[in-house]
């Protein structure tokens, strides 16, 4: 057989995405807060591009003009002349005061005059919480640790989890540290000692236990439903604790009562990260019958290219051809990241557009009245890709009159109503939680019993689909939600 070389010409189609394409893909997806990281990024990185500022203010005036200040000077030294003699001595010495010191000197008086250069930084005046280990060698130094057990106290600390428990035994710490078990043992009875009550324990029984113990509660139920009887005070299986101790059940609910007023997880007041605060990317408001959305550029740096780079490729012949091409394509990057902003602005503008049609009821009577919502819906109202929904939605929060809400929030599964209609899931959560909110604390509705309620609202649900909204939610099942007395 022989091998020849042979052309052939064939069609196909191949989807490419250009850079370009991928960044305004990437700017779509991103949050407001991702957003303005970003965009600080390419504005230290390219040089063509620079922020747009408004045109300032002009300030007001604090002192007149310089022909106002010889008049004043001319004027205070015709009326210094016309003083007595002894006046003049006087002002001589109080001309002699070196007044920067003694206002430094006397900050009390309310006139010393900081400089900014002097001010701390605002990292330097900033404040956090202290984490749990802070806390705790801070009180230690103020307690009689032994040098052995300040050693054996610095690798409990480091062992101990964000709750506050202890996650290694003794034998372990022993081995990690290589101290005496004694000085193990001895720290770790003073540290339970520390504040916060509970800290360090081993695990739930100890640490109510450790509490007890601290807060000097005297009641023998109390720790003996601690100690004996966790797991049905857990399950809220009163008639099974009456039944071990002899107790009545009012008497057990009493003591159960005190001992959910004890803190299972030590160390939650400590550390952790600061909370982010959300600012919404929209705003929608209702003026009149109609409502209007806004978009929030507060906070978004306003760019533009920098005209001296124009001028650069505008002259012929200025500057070589390595910096003309280094110039063009810089400008070519900032006009493509600029477009793709405003495109993004202008998709999740469309976006709420659409979703405020789709959802009015919900933005003038609340929850109870979502519709159930698909991506594709929006998609085939603005004309875009099902895929574009769903980047435009994901970390974006819109201001409503009923509340701050993620756009995703607006798409709901469809629940079934009995006479063949349809509601969104999250009013079905709603109607879920109202429901167990005014239910008998010492007879908890079931599941089943509450399908069967929804099904009397003309909601057909399932007793497996009502626990799964119910977890969901993170609220207990009912035996666990039975409350005594």
């Amino acid at each position: 057989m022989a091998i020849e070389l042979k052309q052939q010409l064939k069609l196909s189609q191949q989807l490419v995405m250009t850079p370009q394409l991928q960044q305004a893909i990437k700017l779509l997806q991103l949050s407001r807060l991702e957003l303005v990281t970003n965009i600080q990024q390419e504005l230290e990185q390219n040089p063509v591009l620079e922020e747009e500022f408004g045109d300032l203010e002009e300030l007001p005036r604090e002192v007149g003009s310089e022909e106002e200040i010889e008049g004043d000077a001319l004027s205070e030294r015709s009326s210094d002349s016309e003083q007595p003699e002894r006046e003049a001595s006087d002002a001589d010495k109080i001309a002699d005061v070196e007044w920067q010191d003694y206002l430094d000197s006397n900050p009390q008086t309310g006139m010393s005059v900081i400089r900014d250069d002097d001010r701390p930084s605002i990292e330097a005046t900033a404040t956090r919480r202290p984490t749990l280990q802070e806390h705790l060698q801070w009180q230690m130094q103020l307690t009689s640790f032994s040098d052995a057990e300040k050693l054996a106290a610095t690798w409990i600390f480091g062992n101990l989890d964000d709750d506050g428990y202890l996650q290694a035994t003794v034998e372990e710490l022993v081995r990690q540290s290589g101290s005496e078990e004694a000085e193990i043992e001895s720290a770790l009875e003073k540290i339970q000692a520390l504040d916060p009550p509970g800290v360090a324990a081993r695990d739930l029984r100890e640490c109510l236990l450790l509490q007890i113990d601290a807060l000097r509660i005297k009641d023998p139920l109390v720790r003996n439903l601690v100690e004996n009887q966790l797991d049905r005070l857990q399950n809220r299986d009163f008639r099974g604790i009456t039944r071990e101790t002899g107790v009545s059940i009012e008497e057990a609910a009493a003591a159960a009562n005190v001992i959910a007023n004890l803190e299972p997880r030590p160390a939650r007041a400590f550390g952790g990260d600061d909370p982010i605060y959300i600012t919404p990317d929209i705003y929608v408001y209702k003026i009149g019958d109609e409502f209007h959305v806004v978009l929030n550029e507060d906070g978004l740096p306003k760019l533009k290219i920098n005209g001296l780079y124009r001028d650069v490729l505008a002259k012929r012949g200025a500057g070589d051809k390595d910096t003309r091409e280094y110039v063009q394509d810089k400008i070519r990057s900032a006009q493509w990241l600029i477009k793709s902003i405003h495109q993004r602005q202008r998709t999740i503008y469309k976006v709420m557009t659409s979703i405020v049609r789709y959802q009015r009821e919900f933005f003038e009577q609340g929850v109870a009245y979502l519709k159930p919502l698909n991506l594709r819906d929006v998609a085939d109202d603005i004309e875009m890709h099902e895929s574009t929904v769903s980047r435009v939605t994901t970390n974006k929060y819109a201001h409503t009159p009923q509340g701050i809400f993620e756009l995703k929030y607006f798409f709901n599964s469809s629940i079934n109503r009995v006479d063949g209609d349809a509601m969104a899931s999250e009013s079905v959560k709603a109607q879920i939680r109202k429901i167990i909110s005014s239910e008998d604390g010492r007879r908890p509705l079931s599941d089943q019993r509450i399908a069967e309620m929804l099904k009397s609202k003309n909601i057909d649900i399932a007793r497996r689909t009502v626990t799964k909204y119910r977890e969901a939610m993170r609220i207990l099942a009912s035996p666990k939600r039975r409350q005594v007395g």
